[in-house]
């Protein structure tokens, strides 16, 4: 079988790439900096940003089907390229529909699906600053493209917030939606395939700080009606779209019900349990599609999991080897480093699965957080 092609190269991709070693394909990244660890975990590699049209098609002379890390894309270079023959998971005109936050609410209102009310900030510039009826402080502003870990969002409480943002910002780039007052925030994996199989892995909670991923326990403590409905929204999505590959869906649960919060492309940091946890990875289930081999399964094969990410909490070069020993010596505990060069606080520089035995909710989620308390006696999170 020729090489399958990875635009990025962050851990993601260093995933992905250990995930096709053992599936036995042939992985090549378009990477930005040779130095990157996932560039040595996969069969090749071009240089050259995830946005670099260059770079893309170079991937493209080794690779006829290329899938993807992040949303950095130029969706018009990838259309070119389609046009060649290159097949790009998902499309470039699904990519359109997604990676764009206003095009993703425009997208949900289409399909009926419930999401947090919004609207166009230079809509609400254009009025004079008057906001919508449906819409009050305070409120959330998000950047339509290249947001991410808390990055390109912010809390406006109040109109001196507003007032500030729009010094600040391109008022054609961001839209506002409302605050929403959430119970918890749940996530979901779906993968299609070109025949239309369809595979849904366990919703997850998911545990923001900073807005920033902390920590994820799968599955998630909720009844059977929400999970149902989670499942269900996936699948529409997926289908409506014609959507090949892996997408991953954030939710709120809201007392109006399941919100859609955001849509991603790709593997997901909701998903990283699924590699001890569920009898396919989420990275593998990608590759699956990318190969085109048969989905696995996306089932649990153990009562649950925690999943923590390690999140840099100083500015150091160092390998942190003391902890990672203490951390893989917990109970259960599978650590993930990703032989980042340089950690900074709220960096990404690895993740722990802890595998739960519980068979009973409440004592599994009990479960979770003493091991939670047990890896921040280890791994203080950043202030």
């Amino acid at each position: 079988m020729e090489p399958i092609g990875i635009v990025g190269s962050g851990q993601l991709a260093g995933m992905l790439a250990e995930a096709a070693h053992a599936m036995d394909l042939e992985l090549h990244l378009q990477a930005t900096d040779p130095g990157d660890a996932a560039v040595a975990l996969a069969a090749a590699s071009v240089f050259g940003p995830s946005e670099s049209a260059a770079a893309t098609a170079q991937l493209a002379f080794s690779c006829r089907r290329i899938a993807f890390e992040n949303e950095w894309v130029d969706i018009e270079s990838l259309q070119a390229l389609e046009e060649k023959g290159i097949e790009f998971q998902p499309s470039a005109q699904v990519l359109a529909e997604v990676v764009n936050k206003r095009h993703q609410r425009n997208l949900l209102n289409r399909l009926n699906m419930p999401s947090p009310r919004w609207c166009e900030l230079e809509a609400v510039v254009s009025s004079g600053g008057k906001l919508p009826n449906h819409l009050d402080f305070p409120l959330m502003a998000k950047a339509t493209c290249g947001g991410y870990d808390g990055r390109g969002t912010e809390k406006l409480l109040n109109r001196a917030a507003f007032e500030a943002l729009l010094m600040r910002v391109d008022r054609r780039l961001w839209i506002v939606e409302e605050m929403v007052n959430y119970e918890k925030e749940l996530a979901i994996l779906v993968a299609r395939n070109q025949a239309g199989q369809i595979s849904v892995f366990p919703l997850v909670e998911t545990h923001q700080q900073h807005q920033q991923c902390e920590w994820v326990l799968a599955p998630a403590e909720v009844n059977h009606g929400v999970e149902a409905r989670a499942r269900s929204m996936a699948v529409s999505i997926v289908t409506a779209l014609n959507y090949v590959g892996l997408l991953a869906i954030e939710f709120f649960l809201s007392p109006q019900g399941l919100l859609v919060n955001e849509l991603a492309p790709r593997s997901h940091n909701s998903g990283h349990y699924t590699i001890e946890a569920c009898g396919t990875s989420q990275f593998c289930q990608q590759l699956n599609v990318l190969a085109d081999r048969q989905l696995g399964s996306s089932a649990l094969v153990v009562p649950g999991a925690l999943m923590v990410n390690l999140l840099g909490f100083e500015e150091s070069n160092s390998t942190y080897q003391e902890q990672r020993n203490l951390l893989q010596a917990l109970p259960q505990a599978h650590l993930h480093w990703y032989g980042k060069r340089l950690s900074r606080p709220g960096r990404k520089l690895g993740h722990v699965t802890l595998l739960l035995h519980s068979l009973d909710a409440g004592l599994r989620r009990r479960e979770a957080m003493e091991l939670l308390a047990a890896v921040r006696q280890i791994w203080p999170n950043p202030a």
